[in-house]
């Protein structure tokens, strides 16, 4: 109640504003990535089916994405569903796949992706994903493969051992092969067999969680190592601008020591 009299009153935009003119001032962060945690919570609290709460958490993506453009984010990641959410009930998984074969075909027809050069990536293991949303999201790719104003990172199917795993399998097949030698194997030649290999930036600056839970759930492992971790008690369906730029103003104030 409290938080819809303060909107009418205006008290959110000139908070956004303010907070717009402080976080320009300071280094904006090239790479977010984002856990987005609360949609099944979310949906419970309303009383709806647990999928409903993930369709409107899809709508705050493209915000997001928005969002991005605007603060001049160069690259962003979206764990959209983790290889432990397998294990999920098949309806739920079902629905799931439905709601992201649905995006995929929306965002090939409409022009944010072409107007803003949106490049759109998916990282995973893809051929645990249904065939025909495997193919939606291969088009996806490839419409945008050209495109370098933001990066955005669909992380489906995704788990951050089985990212290590995979990019092991590779480089030992290249040892084997002989591509590789194996006194050349170093962080930066293992980056280089990751599923963001391609990537202008691989390591996010920093990780936003949604929901109040305080832990990374196997998401980019090797990649955040010294990623600023950042917990916001907001359900992603409810997330806000003001919450992304609030996370932005605590990664500036945090002193970046990277070991040293």
């Amino acid at each position: 109640m409290i938080q819809k009299l303060l909107k009418a009153l205006g008290v959110y935009k000139l908070y956004e504003k303010w907070l717009g003119k402080v976080i320009e001032k300071g280094e904006m962060p090239a790479h977010i990535a984002i856990i987005m945690d609360g949609n099944r919570r979310w949906a419970r609290k309303r009383g709806l089916e647990p999928w409903l709460g993930h369709r409107f958490g899809a709508k705050k993506l493209e915000e997001v994405i928005k969002w991005c453009l605007e603060l001049g984010i160069k690259v962003v990641t979206f764990f959209a569903l983790s290889t432990e959410n397998f294990k999920r009930d098949e309806r739920e998984l079902a629905e799931l796949f439905k709601l992201f074969k649905e995006k995929a075909e929306d965002y090939l027809k409409s022009d944010i992706l072409h107007k803003n050069r949106i490049r759109v990536k998916v990282i995973g293991r893809r051929e645990l994903l249904p065939d025909d949303l495997r193919k939606a999201l291969e088009e996806l790719e490839e419409a945008t493969k050209n495109y370098d104003r933001l990066f955005v990172n669909l992380a489906i199917a995704y788990g951050g051992r089985a990212e290590i795993t995979d990019a092991a399998k590779k480089l030992a097949i290249d040892v084997l092969s002989g591509k590789v030698r194996i006194e050349n194997i170093d962080e930066d030649l293992i980056s280089r067999y990751l599923y963001t290999a391609d990537l202008p930036i691989q390591e996010p600056d920093m990780i936003i969680r949604t929901s109040g839970e305080e832990r990374i759930s196997n998401f980019l492992l090797w990649q955040s190592a010294y990623s600023e971790l950042i917990f916001l008690d907001v359900y992603w369906p409810e997330f806000r601008k003001i919450d992304l730029m609030r996370a932005i103003r605590t990664y500036q104030k945090r002193q970046r020591r990277f070991g040293a």
